[in-house]
């Protein structure tokens, strides 16, 4: 045969998918599986899926046009991981078109989702729902009360690392030797409780008795 018949006839192999660079042996398959993967054609487009009786691991092979592609299923594990990071939860499934839109990422989505669990679109119109039914007031003062513990939780972590950088003392390198230099606190827990907690403290006593529409103490 020619030269270039043989390439010719190897193009064709290739284009079948029957090519012996396509077909050869993969480590950890049993010879028999081997040679009826060989013996197999597919067309492009074709998937089919082959496990490795040493590793247990099993991969989705596709036949490309002259040549295959190979890939584990943790891909599609991945991708679940991913879709659910990024869904909206509490959107009517049967309304919702969130996943239909150009919108789908925006930050205002991002925005709803983290707050509600929903799309923006849904939030409008579950809070027209509500306005419609007289429970919007009701659901707005619970919206308020959350965001106001949640800054106060916020503030509180805040004061917490203050009382850390005020209280514990700090190192510095001072010259290209590597020597330190300590830095001793500026005040002692006791002082820092004595003064900004006792302070804070008062602050969050009032700032709950506001939120909860009690009387207030002078500060």
């Amino acid at each position: 045969m020619s030269k270039k018949l043989q390439n010719i006839k190897a193009i064709q192999q290739m284009i079948d998918g029957t090519h012996k660079f396509q077909t050869r042996k993969t480590v950890g398959f049993s010879d028999a599986d081997a040679t009826a993967k060989k013996n197999e054609k597919h067309e492009p487009g074709d998937t089919w899926e082959e496990t490795d009786p040493v590793t247990g691991v099993t991969y989705v092979i596709e036949q490309r046009e002259g040549f295959r592609i190979k890939k584990t299923n943790n891909s599609d594990v991945f991708q679940s991981i991913r879709d659910e990071m990024r869904s909206f939860p509490n959107c009517p499934k049967e309304t919702c078109t969130c996943l239909t839109q150009k919108t789908y990422n925006s930050p205002a989505n991002e925005k709803m989702r983290k707050i509600h669990g929903m799309c923006l679109d849904c939030v409008v119109d579950m809070e027209h729902e509500l306005k419609k039914s007289g429970k919007y007031a009701e659901y707005e003062q619970n919206k308020i009360r959350e965001n106001a513990l949640a800054w106060l939780e916020s503030a509180e972590r805040d004061v917490e690392l203050l009382k850390r950088t005020y209280t514990e003392a700090s190192k510095f390198v001072t010259n290209a030797d590597g020597l330190t230099e300590e830095w001793s606190a500026k005040m002692t827990p006791e002082e820092f409780d004595e003064t900004i907690q006792k302070q804070f403290d008062k602050f969050k006593e009032n700032f709950l008795k506001n939120l909860n529409g009690e009387e207030n103490d002078n500060i």
